[in-house]
């Protein structure tokens, strides 16, 4: 398969996935794959290959083709190339919530500095080492490259770029309980895509309304939450996107024990458990394990609930998520004072005060811990942060 018939049938295969024919699609690629000599061509079908894989939530197929890439990228001996492959492979990581590898690929891409292509994609390297940042409670490197990918976004004019880190920005802030601007960014990330987002893909759409869903619910505004949410899961339900669904599950299953109502929440944790388990999401399992807990937790089933946290527990270990860490203490702490088991209690009132001084989650100010409850904070210039009132 020569060049040009190369150009046609990747274009042939966005056709159709932007029709929502993935299968299809996937299946001209790989031809394209397998035929052409182009190496140039082969490089770009990695490319669409890796973002379907992404999109669909096979994660493992998104970092083997990634792999690939980099070699491909070798043997054109163009750093531009290597740059993205790079990219690409600490964003398959990052799916993969292997955030150390993710870290190790973005410095990568930053140490190797092509032409300008390579510096515009600066902001997504920065937005990718951010999220494996936060997926490992390390705040202050987060937000640093949080703000980093914002500059570059401006700079650049790039909407889709500034829209994807204000949604990351509304998930840094759900987490340390700014709820404030938990949904400041993602209505601002809403807002990029009414203004500027008529030819981007639904995507960013579904992700603004999700995020937006999850700080409503924080704020206590469920029929809010709600609304985001089923608006998000709509889109991704027609785009066959499973992280995104997995994620839509587990908000309605907050918001139903928001509202006390155990007995619709469980069947929704346990939807998104199935689904996060297939795609290998392990921070969102932890998330939805939390969940279930505190389900147990309403219902008195302390014993249930102990055995949610000992598995949520493994799994924060694992991925060095602090936060999970953090809130499985917290929980254990309820559950072995309700049991009136005071040597366990004193052991998780310990561990929890060793996570808050790792996270450095205190107050420059006043000294009071960041992140117990809802409450405006203020970013310096450093990106250390400190409480509003």
């Amino acid at each position: 398969m020569g060049q040009d018939q190369t150009k046609q049938q990747i274009e042939k295969g966005l056709h159709l996935y932007q029709s929502n024919q993935t299968e299809k699609a996937l299946r001209v690629w790989m031809r394209v794959l397998e035929k052409s000599a182009d190496p140039a061509g082969r490089f770009r079908v990695l490319g669409c290959l890796i973002t379907a894989h992404a999109e669909m939530g096979r994660y493992k197929d998104m970092l083997k083709f990634a792999v690939v890439q980099i070699d491909t990228a070798r043997e054109l001996e163009d750093p531009d190339y290597l740059t993205e492959s790079y990219l690409n492979l600490a964003r398959s990581n990052e799916k993969l919530c292997e955030f150390q590898k993710t870290i190790s690929y973005c410095k990568t891409c930053l140490n190797m500095q092509g032409t300008t292509v390579s510096l515009q994609r600066n902001g997504q390297v920065s937005l990718s080492m951010g999220n494996a940042f936060l997926g490992l409670s390390i705040f202050q490197k987060a937000l640093e490259c949080f703000e980093k990918a914002l500059r570059y976004a401006h700079n650049n004019d790039d909407k889709m770029l500034e829209c994807r880190v204000c949604c990351s920005l509304g998930n840094f802030y759900a987490q340390i309980k700014d709820y404030e601007k938990a949904l400041f960014f993602p209505c601002k990330a809403a807002e990029l895509v009414n203004d500027y987002g008529k030819g981007w893909s639904l995507k960013y759409r579904a992700m603004s309304q999700y995020h937006m869903a999850v700080a409503y619910r924080k704020l206590g505004r469920l029929a809010d939450a709600m609304d985001c949410c089923e608006e998000s899961m709509k889109i991704a339900l027609q785009h066959g996107d499973r992280p995104l669904q997995a994620l839509c599950l587990l908000c309605f299953a907050d918001i139903h024990r928001s509202r006390k109502d155990v007995q619709t929440a469980i069947p929704r944790y346990d939807s998104s458990m199935s689904i996060m388990t297939e795609i290998g999401n392990r921070l969102g399992l932890i998330q939805v394990l939390l969940g279930v807990t505190k389900c147990w937790m309403i219902q008195k089933e302390l014993d249930k609930a102990l055995e949610s946290i000992e598995k949520a527990q493994e799994l924060a270990e694992g991925l060095g998520n602090k936060l999970g860490l953090l809130k499985l203490h917290c929980l254990c702490e309820r559950i072995y004072r309700t049991k009136g088991q005071q040597r366990e209690l004193r052991d998780h009132v310990v561990k929890f005060h060793e996570c808050v001084e790792e996270m450095e989650l205190y107050c420059g100010m006043c000294g009071e811990s960041i992140g117990e409850k809802n409450n405006q904070l203020q970013a310096l210039p450093c990106s250390h942060f400190f409480h509003l009132k």
